[in-house]
């Protein structure tokens, strides 16, 4: 995992990025997509997914709904850049937009675009290894209440 440094170019509260690595590092759709974080920042992150050819599709391209899982998991990380890790959150939409297949490996990155008290919208752009676009998505949250201990 790359070090956690704020858009600002300041290094993010260390509590916080030690908080924020262990937390992204617990969840296993991370380990099963392969997930390797590139850059962090508030409320900006970015990762990439390895070519598989156990999630192709029809296509032998990386499967759509894959794409989909590794647009909506860096979304939900962006969020948590600024909120901290233990926020409770939940996906309510998300939309994609295919434009070329990806037979690499797929970078992607999300930023948010509103930190809302309730709704997060996140854009998420998708490119293949070669910088082409492969995807553009759009991922809103729900922030949840805290559940008492």
């Amino acid at each position: 995992m790359s070090t956690i440094v704020a858009r600002s170019g300041q290094p993010l509260d260390p509590r916080v990025a030690e908080r924020l690595e262990t937390r992204v590092r617990r969840i296993p759709a991370v380990e099963a997509l392969g997930l390797t974080f590139t850059d962090w920042g508030e409320g900006t992150v970015s990762a990439s997914a390895p070519f598989n050819r156990d999630y192709t599709g029809i296509f032998d391209s990386f499967h759509g709904g894959m794409l989909m899982t590794v647009a909506d998991t860096i979304a939900c990380f962006a969020i948590l850049t600024l909120t901290g890790p233990d926020e409770m959150m939940a996906t309510t939409d998300m939309n994609i937009r295919f434009l070329a297949a990806c037979r690499t490996d797929c970078r992607a990155t999300a930023r948010v675009v509103k930190l809302g008290r309730q709704i997060c919208p996140v854009a998420v752009d998708l490119f293949d290894a070669n910088g082409t676009p492969v995807a553009v998505a759009q991922v809103t949250y729900m922030r949840l209440p805290k559940k008492e201990a």
